[in-house]
């Protein structure tokens, strides 16, 4: 380790940062990482000092449950004792955040958002290129037109139910006058005017002319796209007679085009496995090549190697008259770690490890400020770093990351409030105290979002001792979660959020089903929320179309003029069985199906150092899992065992069970290491570690047991 004031720092990172980094800054080596340490002096304890309230909370609210439990919990006096521990802490005045300098993508346009893990490059391009989809594509592939393509050649008659489902959404974003989309034969520029023709017409004009903003012409002068607008969201319609559908459709109609993938978190925390300084610095080079534009990732396609770089933004003319640019690459905000984990990376004088999120925060930030410098395609146009801070406890853990931020910007010489802070609401101190946490930033708040799998895994542990919990699926109509997810919007807009922020809502976790995604996903916009998370890039293209038929803005306006916010009681109120008998084929299910899914992504975490992957469920069916869904189904055995629902040696059984299937359903993957019977499996015992011992781990984090096992798998593979 090499030493630097007070702190021990891994070589390979100290190079990485000198020689990556700090080469193309104006700022020293010395005085970084000076600066680092003076960071590390006064918010490693104070970090330490926070988790340490947390256990004692933890503590108390577990005496509390113990000793009422033998009766129903009357929500008045179970009210009054929260308050009196200060895990409800008190309401303040009302307030209106004073967030400045937010980018639209942030305060205006209302659309899809990814998540994507930052240690894999082709994941993150992808994920940053998917500012624009190809609705022709995002049809023909999925299932959204309600079945799934057959065969590997061009099906002529899938392709023109396509083209008919995409017409007819046009009919809904840019309506015409006494027409519909798909009579247009003619799309033309005539003196610097768009003509749609139809047979019927020879001027056929939209409903409202504003839409249309612009166009590109094609090396000929030959224009090759309409650009139109809704709900500040843009669609190009592509017009090209050499293409293979172009050519063959009425108006020359090669695809459209649908602005997609607002923004992007790219993740260092829940979807990956950064578990030592090598891991560390493979997510930060990727983070550093991403702002500097410069990231490129090979693959192979069709036995031809393709190197995939980031979009440039494209110029097009403006129907004002002027060139202007679209922008081809999503916002990019960072999700840095939370407050419980640290990293062998740094240490202390003392040979303590760091806070992770200590070193995150200074060292993404450090990163960001490379977009400053840039003169095109840039990240932030107001030169603002947003960075999504997850799994807070409550209002003084905002407030100590809003510290932090200040710290790194005095390091950094950067502007107050430079720093963004996204509150990721997924912790039950946070959202009983939401209007306190954001208070606590109130000049930084620039995303709120609520996680359903994260939350539900924070409200089990935290009555871990009051009682059994409900199946995970009866969770979703319990009163708490529709409270959580109303209050957290109701809250955002009362302080001020609308324009300046952004409020999320959750994954859609299964990406081959995006039929169902469309039925069911609309909900989120309607539900007052400006951007949801989604799989991948398709589905961010397919959820696109919700916010064009739902105005984010006027339904927040309804909101705030309506009392619909859940009430404390509700979120209070916890999701126990009381008294349900649950037949032993319903629990043996439950509990399969959760081991299933446990070992199904401990599996690829430990052994192959995978953070989020789609995992396939005991019915073959492929969900999305990372740390929150592992967080929530061993949380959920842990209390089913806590509460004598079942027991140890049934869960070890469908442990072994489940084992087998999982291996056989991983039989193809040339890396893995079956776990059924092999007693050396890491991952088998990780999984286990996670449930047996899930009671005592700090908020019910799988993260402790995940890094230990991995750590243990790299040194015996290395």
């Amino acid at each position: 380790m090499i030493e630097q004031k007070n702190i021990k720092i891994d070589p390979n990172l100290f190079n990485f940062i000198n020689t990556e980094v700090l080469n193309g800054l104006n700022i020293s080596s010395e005085h970084f990482w000076n600066g680092f340490s003076d960071i590390v002096d006064i918010y490693y304890k104070k970090n330490n000092d926070l988790l340490n309230i947390r256990k004692n909370l933890q503590s108390k609210i577990n005496d509390w449950h113990v000793a009422h439990r033998s009766k129903d919990i009357d929500l008045d006096e179970y009210k009054k004792f929260l308050k009196e521990i200060n895990y409800i802490v008190n309401k303040g005045p009302e307030f209106k955040i004073t967030t400045s300098n937010v980018d639209k993508e942030i305060s205006t346009i209302c659309g899809p958002q990814l998540v994507v893990p930052i240690t894999n490059a082709r994941f993150a391009l992808n994920a940053v290129n998917a500012r624009w989809g190809s609705f022709y594509d995002a049809l023909y592939g999925t299932d959204a037109l309600g079945d799934m393509p057959e065969g590997n050649s061009y099906d002529s008659e899938r392709g023109a139910r396509v083209v008919a489902f995409a017409k007819s959404h046009l009919d809904k974003f840019a309506p015409l006058l006494n027409t519909s989309w798909k009579e247009i034969n003619k799309i033309q520029l005539i003196d610097n005017k768009i003509i749609l023709r139809s047979p019927n017409n020879p001027n056929v004009n939209l409903k409202n002319n504003d839409q249309i903003i612009g166009w590109r012409l094609n090396q000929e002068s030959i224009l090759s796209e309409l650009i139109l607008l809704k709900n500040n969201l843009h669609c190009r319609i592509i017009i090209n007679t050499n293409d293979a559908i172009g050519k063959n459709d009425p108006a020359n109609i090669s695809d459209i085009l649908i602005e997609s993938a607002i923004s992007t978190i790219l993740d260092c925390e829940d979807s990956v496995a950064t578990v030592d300084a090598d891991d560390k610095i493979l997510a930060y080079r990727n983070w550093l090549g991403l702002i500097k534009g410069d990231l490129q990732a090979e693959l192979k396609k069709n036995n031809q190697v393709i190197t995939r770089t980031l979009n440039e933004d494209i110029k097009f003319t403006s129907i004002k008259g002027p060139e202007e640019f679209l922008k081809t690459r999503s916002l990019m905000l960072i999700r840095n770690v939370g407050h419980l984990m640290t990293t062998p990376a740094i240490l202390t004088k003392d040979n303590q490890e760091i806070g992770e999120g200590i070193m995150d925060a200074i060292i993404t930030s450090l990163i960001a400020t490379y977009d400053f410098k840039k003169l095109a395609n840039k990240n932030s146009e107001h030169q603002s770093i947003y960075i999504v801070k997850p799994k807070m406890h409550g209002p003084e853990e905002v407030s100590f990351t809003n510290d932090l931020f200040s710290a790194v910007e005095s390091l950094l010489d950067l502007p107050n409030s430079t720093i963004k802070i996204g509150i990721m609401d997924e912790e039950r101190r946070t959202s009983v105290n939401l209007k306190e946490c954001i208070r606590s930033a109130k000049s930084r708040v620039a995303f709120i979002n609520t996680g359903f799998l994260d939350r539900t895994g924070d409200e089990i542990h935290t009555a871990m001792q009051a009682g059994s919990f409900l199946k995970k699926a009866d969770m979703k109509s319990a009163p708490w979660i529709s409270s959580y997810e109303n209050r957290n919007v109701k809250i955002g807009l009362e302080c001020g959020l609308q324009g300046k922020a952004q409020i999320g809502k959750g994954m859609w976790a299964m990406p081959d089903l995006m039929g169902e995604m469309m039925k069911q996903k609309i909900g989120h916009p309607k539900s007052g929320a400006n951007c949801a998370w989604v799989p991948s890039p398709t589905a961010a293209t397919l959820h696109a179309l919700h916010y064009h038929e739902v105005d984010v803005k006027e339904i927040q306006k309804n909101i705030l003029k309506n009392d619909l916010t859940g009430s404390l009681d509700d979120l209070l109120t916890l999701p126990l069985l009381k008294g349900q008998n649950l037949s032993e084929d319903e629990i043996m299910h439950e509990v399969e199906n959760n081991t299933q899914g446990i070992l199904g992504y401990v599996v690829r975490w430990v052994d192959q150092g995978i953070g989020c992957s789609k995992v396939l469920d005991i019915n073959n069916i492929g969900l999305m899992e990372d740390r929150a869904t592992c967080r929530i189904s061993s949380q959920a055995l842990a209390n089913w065992i806590e509460h004598g629902i079942v027991s140890k040696d049934q869960v070890l059984k469908a442990f072994n069970k489940m084992a087998k299937i999982v291996d056989d359903q991983n039989s193809n993957e040339t890396n893995y290491i079956p776990m059924a019977d092999n007693d050396n499996s890491i991952a088998f015992k990780a999984a286990k570690d996670l449930v047996f011992d899930g009671v005592n781990q700090p908020s019910g984090y799988t993260e402790p047991i995940l890094h230990r096992r991995r750590l243990e798998f790299k040194l015996q593979n290395n």
